[in-house]
């Protein structure tokens, strides 16, 4: 019975994996194109579009299924999304913000602001925690491209604002005007990215105990969960034995 309750554990496993998966691609995909419909369909001629491409390599979404999103925009097809940005705080005070494509503003909105309630959290306005965080680009590269040192060297060369290193890999940041320039001048010297986005960067992290941390946890996933929401970034910082607890869940 061990064996057979383990097989069926595994399995489930895979499923959620699996659903995760094509959920990740589903956002991705209108991602590309929301981009294509905003600007040219050629990615050297759309930053939006580029980055776009570039995050859903990174996820290895195929060729077929990229192009498949752009043509979607050239035929006019799908909804017309809006951009929105909710802003709130979670269990133990973490600031939170979520980043939407959405179709229907009150649906989404109504829908965020319920599960901010439901985990103990509160919804707040435009620019209510927006300021614990920088609005920057981010350019990651493998740890493979070279040592901390040399990345330093390309980082200044580019016109990086910093570059912060690890076993991980390499991530440049720079401000959100310079970014496209760049990512430009990173690709010419290292390749292509990993990644390229802007993102929200918060200033200072807060310390979550672990009773709040399992809750915040619950929000954030829930909020993923959701078909609009493209990102959150919060300012949580969870201890290492609650990293454990909620990686082996």
């Amino acid at each position: 019975m061990a064996g057979h309750s383990q097989y069926k554990n595994i399995m489930f496993r895979k499923n959620r994996q699996d659903a995760q998966r094509s959920k990740l691609f589903s956002k991705l995909s209108r991602e590309i194109t929301v981009a294509a419909k905003m600007g040219m369909p050629d990615p050297e001629h759309n930053p939006r579009l580029r980055v776009a491409i570039i995050a859903a390599r990174g996820q290895s979404m195929s060729k077929e299924v990229i192009e498949r999103a752009v043509k979607k925009a050239l035929g006019g097809e799908g909804e017309n999304y809006d951009e929105v940005r909710y802003e709130g705080f979670g269990p133990g005070g973490a600031a939170i913000i979520v980043e939407a494509l959405t179709d229907n503003r009150n649906r989404s909105a109504s829908d965020v602001r319920a599960a901010f309630a439901k985990f103990g959290g509160a919804m707040g306005e435009t620019g209510s925690v927006s300021f614990q965080f920088d609005h920057v680009g981010s350019i990651t590269y493998s740890a493979d491209k070279g040592d901390a040192e040399a990345m330093l060297d390309v980082a200044i060369e580019a016109g990086a604002s910093e570059c912060l290193s690890d076993e991980d890999g390499h991530e440049f940041l720079s401000a959100m005007e310079d970014f496209g320039a760049v990512r430009d001048a990173l690709e010419a010297k290292l390749g292509e990215p990993t990644a390229a986005k802007i993102l929200w960067k918060p200033t200072s992290m807060v310390a979550v105990d672990d009773e709040a941390g399992e809750t915040l946890s619950k929000l954030l996933d829930t909020l993923d969960d959701h078909d609009d929401v493209q990102n959150i970034y919060a300012n949580c910082e969870f201890s290492d034995s609650l990293m454990e607890k909620l990686s082996a869940a």
